[in-house]
């Protein structure tokens, strides 16, 4: 009977006992919930390169530099030495040491004052997290923190926490930042007096400061590695080593490279970000520029920007924002590759691109580089001329602005914004309700960053992989912009170097490898542009002032290119082993070198020409007509008035209106078709005039004290020879073609109407307001 009491005396105590486990358990889990862990630890962003070298650090926003120190970095040597000093029984207890808590009271007792902690690594991690006064009560919240440390935490995850947060003077915190500072290393770099001295420091921030106190920090270095000795926990070899190694450390500074690409990857949510830059090539081109800039101010020329892309991969080698970061005067820390600027005429190669996927153009097609007026839009040349006849690779080696504009509209604006957009060309794609055929000339906004992502196309066979600057980037799987036909038609055109943009110093072309380039430069001469590629690398490059100002001797191709070509000279070294290969989808054939087009019985000069079998145009050349005149070449005939009798056939070549306006204007001979017969009834409706002057469906403001006259002009075919005007239907001047009539207008709508000596008619309406001050 007694025993079976004491059996059920058992059972009530081990339930009791069980009851209040439970409890605690219990009431531990709802402490957590009630009072969770504030384990949220801000890092400072550090910036690196692929081979994990540090390129730029920032503060955390409580000014301290704390680098996350990863698990992997966390050496044998340090964890075995941190612990050893600090916690030799932190891998037994739950958080809290229950002997040295006992230990630290006695002694505290018996001594009447504190001497002795007993603080356990996970405790001073509680501590680092939530700073407590150094109370009973704050002793007692920091073990509770500590338990829930251990409970959330590995051993291992705890003491990362700690090397992470441990105090190492001034605002230095964690062993990482410790070890960079001070050593210019990272922690699992460190050797074991390194370490040791690393250890001694949390306990007396203050009079022992590394740079300051190197003499005692050593003194107390060597106490701990003569204990490590004692306690068996190194070699003697290595404790030998580490007690005659030098302290000659002093705290050094972060490494600030590449601080506008820092800056623009700098993100709160990463305390690593891990760039693609290689930095032998960024040092190199920074010093260019810097060298660069320096020679060009006396031109008022005060910065430059650049980036370099790897075409095999992709990715971003170097970014240089400015001339110098530091310079306050010039702005230098604006970033002038992100900056959105006027790219001028660096859009022109996609332009041609395109027209030649849509059969439009070939480099040989001759287009005419004449005064035009696109509905009170009259572009102009950079150099204020007119070429008269020119071929497509000819205007884009010049960089002709009319003819590129006239590409723009028989292509359509929006096939080059919707491709711009794929680009990643962000300002157009918003804007493109607002642009027009201004576009191709420059008027829009892009950066240097789009730019070069942009001229990586052609060195990809038309493939379009977005620039990835760091590991944060997605990988793309690319996109197809233009054919590689197309692709290897502008390489071709944008390679020669017998162009009026190749630099002719030879400190910028001594090594210069094969390249293809494109040069621009914005309205008012305040952006210079140039990007050039081969199969290894884009550069681009922009130069101008962050101000806006604009500066007299500034343009793509006297201040952007040598600069490119420069950076392609220590970038590719002599490298023309390997160039773009004709692709299968492009082709050659013979075409009249008059117009680019296929050649007919009377082409007598051909030349060979690139183009896309089912795509390029097929038409054949109509240059020249056979015409039927009267015997002695005074009339002409249609074949409406052709007599049966008394005539002849003769070949005459066909110029456009506005062409023979540009040979009469350089006194240039040119081919007239003699004057229709005047006998024939039939009304022409074809080839009627073209006003060119006034624009038609614009406003004209005239000033209602001195007003100025509008000036009438048409084109009309060679066979005419007198033009009728008439204003709001009212007969006005009769003239020759060439012949420019004054009229002053009423105010209000006006309509102008022309007729040639054929009956043939054009109308225009314009709008007049006089302004009266």
């Amino acid at each position: 009977m007694r025993w079976d009491l004491s059996k059920q005396a058992w059972r009530r105590r081990i339930r009791r006992l069980g009851m209040a486990s439970l409890s605690l358990l219990a009431a531990g889990i709802l402490l957590n919930w009630i009072f969770p862990l504030p384990d949220r630890v801000e890092y400072s962003t550090v910036i690196t390169d692929s081979q994990g070298r540090i390129l730029h650090a920032y503060l955390t926003r409580d000014q301290q530099w704390r680098l996350q120190t990863g698990l992997s970095e966390i050496s044998p040597l340090l964890r075995k030495a941190i612990v050893a000093k600090e916690d030799r029984y932190f891998y037994w207890h739950f958080g809290v040491n229950p002997l040295a808590v006992a230990r630290a009271l006695w002694r505290n007792l018996l001594s009447g004052r504190r001497t002795s902690g007993a603080s356990t690594i996970t405790m001073q991690v509680a501590r680092a997290l939530e700073p407590k006064p150094r109370t009973w009560g704050g002793k007692l919240v920091e073990m509770f923190r500590a338990c829930q440390l251990e409970w959330k935490y590995s051993k291992e995850e705890i003491l990362q926490l700690y090397l992470n947060l441990v105090p190492y003077g001034g605002n230095i915190q964690g062993v990482k930042a410790a070890s960079r500072l001070y050593f210019q290393k990272n922690p699992d770099h460190l050797s074991l007096a390194e370490i040791t001295a690393l250890c001694i420091l949390p306990n007396r921030p203050s009079s022992l400061r590394i740079g300051q106190n190197n003499d005692r920090i050593v003194q107390a270095r060597n106490r701990w590695l003569i204990r490590f000795s004692r306690q068996g926990l190194f070699p003697e070899k290595v404790i030998r080593d580490a007690l005659a190694e030098p302290l000659t450390a002093t705290r050094g500074v972060m490494p600030f490279a590449i601080p506008h690409l820092a800056g623009r990857l700098r993100t709160a949510s990463r305390p690593a970000v891990i760039t693609f830059i290689d930095l032998n090539t960024q040092q190199k081109t920074e010093t260019l520029i810097r060298d660069y800039v320096r020679t060009e101010r006396l031109r008022g020329i005060r910065n430059a920007a650049a980036i370099i892309v790897d075409n095999r991969t992709h990715r971003v080698i170097t970014y240089v924002g400015s001339s110098d970061f530091r310079d306050t005067l010039d702005g230098g820390q604006v970033n002038g590759a992100a900056a959105i600027r006027e790219p001028g005429s660096t859009l022109k190669p996609l332009l041609y691109g395109l027209c030649f996927d849509k059969g439009l153009l070939t480099p040989k097609t001759v287009m005419t580089d004449v005064a035009v007026d696109f509905q009170g839009y009259a572009p102009e040349n950079y150099d204020r001329q007119f070429h008269g006849y020119v071929s497509v690779e000819y205007a884009l080696e010049h960089s002709l602005n009319i003819p590129a504009v006239k590409a723009l509209h028989q292509l359509g604006k929006d096939q080059l914004v919707q491709q711009l957009a794929a680009c990643g060309f962000r300002g157009i794609a918003r804007d493109r309700s607002r642009l027009g055929l201004s576009l191709i000339l420059g008027g829009c906004g892009t950066t240097l960053e789009e730019l070069t992502g942009l001229f990586s196309v052609f060195a990809n066979q038309g493939i379009y992989y977005a620039p990835a600057y760091s590991s944060l980037d997605s990988s793309s799987n690319g996109r197809r912009i233009l054919s590689p036909a197309a692709c290897f038609m502008v390489n071709e055109i944008l390679s020669r170097v017998n162009r009026p943009d190749f630099p002719l110093n030879w400190q910028a072309t001594e090594h210069l490898p094969k390249i293809a380039w494109k040069t621009g430069t914005s309205y008012g001469r305040r952006d210079a542009w140039s990007i050039g590629y081969n199969a290894h690398y884009t550069v681009g490059v922009w130069v101008g002032n962050f101000s806006g100002v604009g500066a007299a001797d500034l343009s793509g191709a006297n201040v952007a290119t040598p600069l490119l070509f420069r950076i392609f000279n220590t970038l590719d070294y002599n490298s023309d082993a390997y160039w773009f290969t004709q692709p299968p989808d492009c082709d050659q054939r013979q075409v009249c070198t008059e117009t680019g087009l296929l050649p007919g019985d009377h082409c007598t000069h051909r030349v060979l020409d690139y183009y896309i079998p089912l795509v390029s145009s097929s038409r054949v050349c109509s240059n020249y007509q056979e015409i039927a005149v009267s015997p002695d070449g005074k009339y002409s005939y249609c074949r409406y008035c052709t007599p049966a009798a008394g005539y002849r056939k003769a070949w005459f070549r066909i110029v456009e209106p506005d062409m023979q306006a540009w040979y009469r204007d350089h006194g240039l001979p040119v081919d007239q078709v003699p004057p229709h017969n005047p006998a024939c009834e039939h009304l022409f409706r074809d080839n009627g005039p073209q006003i060119i002057s006034p624009s038609p469906g614009m406003e004209y403001l005239i000033n209602a004290r001195d007003p100025e006259p509008l000036q009438l002009a048409c084109r009309a075919a060679n066979d005419v020879s007198r033009v009728y005007w008439y204003v709001d239907n009212r007969f006005y001047k009769a003239s020759s073609v060439n012949e420019k009539p004054f009229f002053l207008p009423q105010e209000g709508p006006v309509k102008i109407s022309c007729t040639d000596d054929k009956g043939r008619n054009q109308d225009i309406r314009i709008r007049v307001r006089y302004l009266r001050y």
